[in-house]
């Protein structure tokens, strides 16, 4: 399996039926909304519906979803009931990544920096690819050396004016809950996180990344101090100025 990635269509390809993956990526911004967590019981009847479903409801789903999108993402029905369509993941990563091929000087070759949060990536995906495969696509995209555990798809989806988020199991297929809930992002939308365990895993990294994580601390270690030191500098100006104005000693 190889990547091949560019910066020009506005979108990536994630295949099930071929050897090539091909990635193109579109990223945007928005304002993350408040969440709050729920269980799996939407993801368990989705499970359900999608094993009852005949080839005519896919087939009506699908124009349905086709005729509501308001952008060129439509879905294409194939003869043997599959179909591919597209979806949109926010990153919401809070840890450095671990990069392939890093700036020289890196470690092995291996470069760690955070990537922006909230940016949108769309992918071209196939019903039969699963979470787990959507997720190694976008790190594939990065290049990301990282280990593809280390990180979890969530589904995020309104109900009753709230916002809910629900972790997908790795088997679950993105593309069937995108045609459920339809094209807007409003209702469902999909978000890749870092695993929630409650505490960080260091045994999950390897060296290079642990060297990284320091690198990183001590760099933020260095600016909360230079940080610090120009805020009291700047008080003890302002002091200054404010005795000299007074007449006192300064």
């Amino acid at each position: 399996m190889s990547w091949t990635s560019t910066m020009s269509s506005g979108y990536s390809s994630l295949e099930e039926d071929s050897e090539e993956y091909f990635f193109t990526a579109r990223t945007s911004l928005f304002k993350k909304p408040s969440v709050k967590p729920t269980n799996l019981k939407d993801v368990e009847k989705e499970k359900e519906l999608r094993t009852h479903l005949t080839y005519e409801e896919i087939r009506h789903k699908v124009e349905q979803y086709n005729t509501e999108s308001r952008d060129h993402f439509k879905m294409t029905l194939n003869t043997n009931g599959t179909y591919t369509g597209f979806i949109k993941v926010q990153l919401d990563l809070r840890r450095p990544i671990t990069v392939k091929g890093g700036r020289p000087g890196g470690v092995k070759g291996q470069e760690a920096f955070y990537l922006p949060r909230g940016s949108i990536n769309t992918l071209h995906i196939s019903s039969t690819n699963t979470v787990r495969q959507v997720i190694e696509a976008l790190l594939r995209k990065f290049t990301v050396a990282d280990n593809p555990a280390k990180f979890a798809l969530f589904k995020r989806f309104s109900r009753e004016d709230q916002v809910y988020t629900c972790k997908l199991s790795e088997e679950e297929h993105p593309l069937f809950l995108r045609l459920v809930a339809g094209p807007s992002t409003d209702v469902v939308s999909f978000v890749l996180k870092e695993q929630q365990t409650g505490e960080v895993l260091w045994d999950a990294f390897s060296i290079p990344e642990l060297q990284n994580f320091l690198r990183f601390l001590d760099k933020e270690e260095q600016d909360q101090i230079c940080s610090i030191t120009r805020r009291y500098s700047a008080y003890r100006e302002k002091l200054e100025e404010a005795m000299r104005a007074t007449g006192g000693p300064g």
